[in-house]
């Protein structure tokens, strides 16, 4: 028994280091979350994972299907609840695990028909979170039997959505910094660019601004393009 213990234990680091090592790579986000829940889907042996995160540009908020190993047409379909909804509602809105034996008979479970397709059974759910413990998602497992999930298999589940957790909020950081950048390298730009018009044609600075964006509109380039025309005419000039 204690053997048996070790070599799932074994079974869960192997699978969290394959994990952290993703979320280190190069991988696309998409590639990661599929990654994640193949992974924790071979070593666990459940029937299905899937991944879903709060759609935060929604009024009000949903919280969509995002990932899952599962190739079932049935259940790869672009999916969404509200916050309010489901199994996944609940763990998202409570911030806290939950365990169902038995779908059919949760009331929370809003998917019985597709679950009687699958015959999926046992479930359980963790709430994907940051840092300051705010949830941006959830992460499911799924058994085809009747299974009572142990506090081992409910703590690797819980690290696994974690590092998820980690991995989104990492991507969506460095999609922000780039944004950030791109506009700061903007701004210098144009302020270069004013520099040019203010002395070439004896403007002042709100007249030069509002120059490159009238020419930006007018030619429906934008303000980086109409910069980079003057700044390369000044060196030509």
């Amino acid at each position: 028994m204690k053997k048996n213990k070790l070599k799932t234990e074994d079974k869960y680091i192997k699978a969290l280091m394959d994990i952290s090592r993703a979320i280190n790579s190069d991988l696309y986000l998409e590639d990661i979350l599929k990654l994640i829940v193949m992974v924790t889907a071979k070593v666990t042996g459940v029937e299905i994972c899937s991944l879903w995160l709060i759609d935060e540009n929604e009024n009000p908020k949903k919280i969509r299907l995002k990932a899952t190993q599962a190739i079932d047409h049935e259940y790869v379909k672009d999916r969404s609840l509200n916050m309010d909804e489901g199994v996944v509602g609940f763990v998202a809105t409570h911030k806290r695990p939950l365990i169902v034996k038995d779908v059919l008979k949760e009331p929370r479970f809003k998917e019985k028909e597709m679950a009687r397709k699958l015959g999926l059974i046992s479930m359980v759910s963790v709430p994907l979170q940051v840092r300051d413990e705010n949830v941006i998602g959830v992460f499911n497992c799924f058994m085809a039997e009747p299974h009572e999930f142990s506090e081992t298999e409910v703590n690797l589940i819980t690290t696994v959505a974690n590092q998820a957790a980690v991995a989104i909020f990492n991507s969506e950081l460095m999609v922000k910094t780039k944004v950030i950048q791109e506009e700061l390298e903007i701004r210098k730009l144009v302020e270069r660019a004013k520099e040019v018009l203010i002395r070439r044609k004896n403007m002042g600075g709100h007249e030069a601004y509002r120059w490159i964006q009238k020419h930006s509109m007018d030619s429906r380039k934008s303000m980086r393009d109409v910069a980079e025309a003057i700044l390369l005419s000044e060196e030509l000039y």
